[in-house]
C-alpha cells in the first residue's frame, strides 16, 4: 500500500492560524473531499501537499518515488507551448514516448508523402510497443475527446479560458499519480463534462483528494472527508451525506460539552468565592485552573438565516420579452424569445459553455441590447446583479465599513431592521473578522463579501451569474436559506446542479438549437427527460418535424379560442367580486358559507379554463410552426 502521512502541520497567515497541528494519512483508492469555509485554509493545504507551499512546522512521509498531480484552481499554463506540449508533459518515459508519437503523427498528416517522418513514426511506435503505452493513449484519446480539446498543435495563447480549464484537467487526469490533487475541478465546466467526470474518476488508479462546491459530485466521490474549521482538522468516513450527518451530531456534542464546562467553571468559581480555607499551593492551582478554563472556546456559535429578507416593492409587472435575438461575431445565439417573467419567479438559464446564457442574463437586465425584439421592465423593479468577473472591493477599508457604505441596516418584510453586523454574521463573517482589511480576504472571502454587498441593496429581482463558482458548501446554504425567504425574483445562471434542483423551479435552456426550450421543474427533471429522448431524435432535433396532415383547429376549437380569453376575464372579476363579498361578510357564518362555496366553484372553473388555454395555445404554436 503507498500511503502518505502528514504530521503535526502547522501553518499561519499573518495572526490567522490556518492549520494547528494536524495529522492524516491518505491510502491507495481513497477518495477525500475537503471542506470547510473560505480562508480557512483549503487550498493553502493542497499548495503544501504538492509542494507548492511549505508549513511552518511538520512533515511529510511517503515513498521517494511517490508522485502527486495537481489542479490548481486557476492553473497557469504556458503561453507558447502548445496543447501537446501540456497535455504530455514531463519527462517520464511514458509521457516522453507519447508526445513524440503524436507530434509525429500530427507532422505526417500535413506532410503525408515525407519518408524520413514515416521511418520516425515506424520507430516511435516500436517505443510505445516497448513502453506497453497503447493503453495509457487509448485513456488519454478518451480524456481528450469527452472534454473537447482543441487541436494539438495549437498554441495556448489562441485558447480561451473554458479550454484552457479542459486542457489542465485533461493533463493532470493523464499524467499517472499516487495522489490527484484537484482544486474546484468542476469550476467553469458545463453539466455534460461534469457528468462525465463523475463517470470516469472511480476508476483512477490512484488517490483523489479534491476540494468542489458541487455537493452532489462531492457526495458521489467520496469515501472520507475532510472539514477545516479554526485551523482544525476534523476527519469523518463516508460521504458528504454521512459527513452532515456526522458534523451535526459533533455540533451538539459541542453545545454539550460547553454546558458541561461552564457548569464546572462556575462551581469553580463559586469555591474560590466562599473563601474555604486551603494550603496555598492548592488555593494557586484551583485559582490558575479557573483561569484556564475561562479561555477555552467551543465552536458553537453557528449563524443561520432566521428571519423574512426584505426587498423593495415589486409590482404585478416584471420583465416581459417579444422576440428577443441575439448574434455573436456572427454566430446565432438565440432567436424569437418570448417570456413573461412574473413575481415570485425562480427561474435557471442553463446550457453548454459559451451558449450564450451570461448574455442573456445581461439583456434580461437591460445591460446588452438584442439585435432585434423588445424587452419592457417594469417601474418598480430594482435589480441586483452578481457578475461572475466581480468590480474589485477597495481593498484600503475595513470589511464593515464597505458593507456600510451600501446600507446600515436592511428591513425585514415584518418591518424588523438588521444591522449590517449581524448580516455579516449571518453570511459568515463573525464579529472578530469584521474589523480587517479587505486586503486580508482570501479569494473566496472576497465573493462572499461582494455577495453580501448586493444583497445589502435590497433588489427585487435577483440576477445571479454563476454563483457558486468559488464559494464554499457553507455558503451556498446560506445563499439557498436566503433566497428560500426572499420575497423577489431570482434568475440564476448555473451549472451547479444542486443549487438548481433547490432554489429554480422552471428553466430556460440553450440545447443547441436557437430557440430556447423552458421547461417547469428543476434541473433533475430536465436531464431526466433529456436522457430518455433518443439519439436519433436528438439528432433531428435541429431539422424542422415533419408536417402533420391536420393544419388548423377544427370550427369548435376555433370558436372556443376566440371565446376563451373573454371567458377567463369574467370568471377573474367574478372571483374578485366574491373575494370582496366574502372581507364585506365579516364573521356572518350565514353570508360566508355559500360565498365560500361559490368562490372554490369559480376558482375551479378559473383552472379549467386557463388549462384550456395552455392546450389550445400549444396546438396553435404546433400549427405555426407545420406552417
Amino acid at each position: 500500500m503507498r500511503t502518505i502521512k502528514v504530521n503535526h502541520l502547522v501553518k499561519t497567515y499573518g495572526d490567522k492560524p490556518l492549520l494547528q497541528d494536524i495529522s492524516f494519512s491518505i491510502s491507495d483508492h481513497d477518495r477525500i473531499g475537503l471542506v470547510g469555509v473560505n480562508g480557512t485554509g483549503k487550498s493553502t493545504l493542497l499548495k503544501v501537499l504538492a509542494g507548492l507551499d511549505q508549513a511552518e512546522s511538520g512533515s511529510l512521509e511517503h515513498p521517494n518515488d511517490y508522485k502527486i498531480e495537481y489542479l490548481d484552481q486557476t492553473p497557469s499554463l504556458a503561453e507558447e507551448d502548445t496543447v501537446l506540449d501540456q497535455i504530455y508533459y514531463g519527462h517520464t518515459a511514458m509521457m516522453v514516448a507519447l508526445r513524440q508519437y503524436e507530434s509525429t503523427v500530427l507532422a505526417l498528416e500535413k506532410e503525408p508523402n515525407n519518408e524520413t517522418l514515416q521511418q520516425q513514426l515506424i520507430q516511435r511506435q516500436e517505443r510505445m510497443d516497448q513502453l506497453e503505452a497503447w493503453e495509457a493513449m487509448t485513456v488519454a484519446k478518451t480524456i481528450l475527446t469527452r472534454l473537447g480539446i482543441p487541436a494539438f498543435d495549437q498554441q495556448v495563447k489562441q485558447l480561451s479560458g473554458g479550454q484552457r480549464k479542459r486542457i489542465a484537467i485533461a493533463k493532470a487526469l493523464i499524467q499517472p499519480a499516487d495522489l490527484l490533487i484537484l482544486d474546484e475541478p468542476t469550476n467553469h465546466l458545463d453539466n455534460d463534462t461534469i457528468e462525465w467526470l463523475e463517470e470516469f474518476l472511480p476508476s483512477y488508479d490512484g488517490a483523489i483528494l479534491l476540494v468542489t462546491h458541487d455537493r452532489y459530485f462531492l457526495n458521489r466521490m467520496t469515501n472520507r472527508m475532510f472539514e477545516l474549521d479554526k485551523g482544525n482538522l476534523y476527519q469523518y468516513e463516508g460521504n458528504y451525506q454521512i459527513f452532515l450527518e456526522e458534523k451535526a451530531r459533533r455540533e451538539e456534542q459541542e453545545v454539550q460539552a460547553e454546558q458541561k464546562h461552564q457548569n464546572i467553571l462556575k462551581k469553580e468559581i463559586a469555591w474560590l468565592k466562599s473563601g474555604v480555607k486551603a494550603r496555598g499551593t492548592k488555593q494557586k492551582a484551583r485559582a490558575d485552573r479557573v483561569e484556564e478554563m475561562k479561555g477555552k472556546t467551543f465552536a458553537t456559535n453557528k449563524q443561520s438565516l432566521d428571519f423574512q429578507i426584505g426587498a423593495k416593492r415589486l409590482g404585478k409587472k416584471v420583465i416581459e420579452t417579444q422576440g428577443l435575438s441575439k448574434s455573436y461575431q456572427g454566430h446565432l445565439l438565440f432567436k424569437d424569445l418570448d417570456c413573461l417573467i412574473q413575481p415570485g419567479d425562480r427561474i435557471g438559464i442553463v446550457g453548454a459553455n459559451g451558449s450564450g446564457k451570461t448574455t442573456l442574463l445581461n439583456i434580461l437586465a437591460g445591460f446588452v441590447k438584442p439585435d432585434s425584439g423588445t424587452i419592457d421592465i417594469g417601474e418598480t423593479v430594482k435589480i441586483g446583479y452578481y457578475t461572475q468577473e466581480h468590480p474589485a472591493l477597495e481593498e484600503s477599508v475595513r470589511v464593515i465599513d464597505l458593507v456600510r457604505e451600501v446600507a446600515e441596516v436592511v428591513t425585514t418584510t415584518d418591518g424588523q431592521t438588521i444591522t449590517a453586523e449581524q448580516m455579516l454574521e449571518r453570511f459568515l463573517f463573525p464579529r472578530s473578522q469584521q474589523w480587517t482589511y479587505v486586503r486580508k480576504l482570501s479569494g473566496g472571502e472576497r465573493r462572499r463579501l461582494y455577495l453580501l454587498t448586493v444583497l445589502m441593496e435590497e433588489p427585487n429581482v435577483l440576477f445571479l451569474d454563476e454563483p457558486t463558482n468559488d464559494l464554499d458548501t457553507e455558503t451556498l446554504t446560506v445563499l439557498e436559506d436566503y433566497i428560500e425567504q426572499f420575497p423577489g425574483v431570482v434568475i440564476t445562471v448555473s451549472h451547479d446542479r444542486y443549487f438548481l434542483d433547490k432554489v429554480v423551479d422552471q428553466l430556460i435552456a440553450f440545447t443547441g438549437q436557437t430557440t430556447l426550450t423552458t421547461f417547469y421543474g428543476n434541473y433533475a427533471a430536465f436531464r431526466e427527460i433529456e436522457r430518455e429522448q433518443p439519439k436519433e431524435e436528438q439528432k433531428l432535433s435541429h431539422h424542422p418535424r415533419p408536417k402533420r396532415t391536420r393544419k388548423k383547429l377544427s370550427f369548435y376549437e376555433q370558436k372556443e379560442w376566440d371565446m376563451i380569453e373573454e371567458d377567463i376575464t369574467s370568471l377573474e372579476e367574478a372571483l374578485e367580486q366574491v373575494t370582496a363579498e366574502i372581507e364585506q361578510a365579516g364573521s356572518d357564518i350565514d353570508k360566508i358559507q355559500p360565498l365560500y362555496e361559490q368562490q372554490n366553484q369559480l376558482e375551479q372553473e378559473l383552472e379549467e379554463k386557463m388549462e384550456r388555454w395552455e392546450t389550445l395555445s400549444l396546438r396553435i404554436e404546433e400549427i405555426k410552426e407545420e406552417s
